[in-house]
């Protein structure tokens, strides 16, 4: 049957992103065996996030639903994991002593997994956009419906996410800010994608998925300003050391 080919290919990509994510951090963690549990630390703090803030985005409309306990299980967010990947790669930090910036790396393999994630919810059907009329840009989904093409938009802002972070990793252009950038950037790009996206609406035409947007770009700001702000006294000379 079709809907369980698409899910058994969803399920592969979506595995298949985590290993892309494991392989490419592995080879950055050999130069210091502490920077294996921050990923991992990571890794697990994001699954978390990415559920709760699903359950507070959308799974609470749920409880009446006969498949609830099913829909918890499965329901995820992209959004959810950032927030819950940023702060488990803090905690990990603190915990390690590791003080060095990792984001830069973050910032490269994070957008990387997602685009391969969402290949696999284009295959699922799921994530669909609005209702649209029929046009060179719009697919179809499972009844035949033509949509807004939100899955491919995300893959399309992800692999430009990455394509910009080499090019600013190779000029050196703010370094240790990457990952900030990029919440920040995805945070804006998905606040305005989800008036296209065919999410459940809290407060008029308003998703929830909307205010955990606004939290990740504002974290993104937030840890943008801090980074500045240290690089900043880091190049401080004290006035004792500077001779008459």
């Amino acid at each position: 049957m079709p809907v369980p080919l698409r899910s058994t290919a969803y399920g592969w990509l979506m595995l298949a992103g985590i290993l892309l994510s494991v392989v490419l951090w592995s080879r950055i963690a050999r130069r210091d065996e502490r920077l294996l549990i921050i990923y991992f630390a990571a890794l697990a703090s994001a699954f978390l996030g990415a559920k709760l803030v699903y359950l507070a985005a959308e799974g609470w409309m749920f409880w009446d639903d006969p498949q609830r306990w099913v829909i918890w299980a499965t329901g995820k967010t992209i959004l959810g994991a950032l927030l819950g990947g940023y702060a488990g790669v803090e905690v990990a930090k603190k915990c390690t002593g590791y003080t060095s910036a990792t984001g830069d790396w973050f910032a490269l393999i994070a957008p990387l997994g997602i685009a391969v994630g969402r290949a696999g919810c284009l295959l699922q059907g799921c994530c669909l956009g609005k209702r649209c009329p029929p046009a060179w840009w719009t697919i179809r989904d499972a009844h035949g419906i033509s949509r807004w093409p939100a899955v491919p938009m995300e893959m399309g802002f992800n692999l430009a996410a990455v394509l910009v972070f080499i090019f600013l990793r190779r000029r050196r252009v703010l370094p240790g800010q990457h990952f900030h950038l990029y919440l920040i950037a995805y945070g804006i790009f998905r606040f305005g994608h989800e008036f296209m996206r065919a999410t459940p609406r809290v407060a008029g035409e308003i998703s929830g998925y909307q205010f955990a947007a606004l939290s990740v770009a504002g974290l993104g700001i937030v840890g943008f300003v801090r980074r500045r702000h240290a690089q900043s006294d880091s190049h401080v000379v004290p006035a004792a050391s500077i001779s008459s």
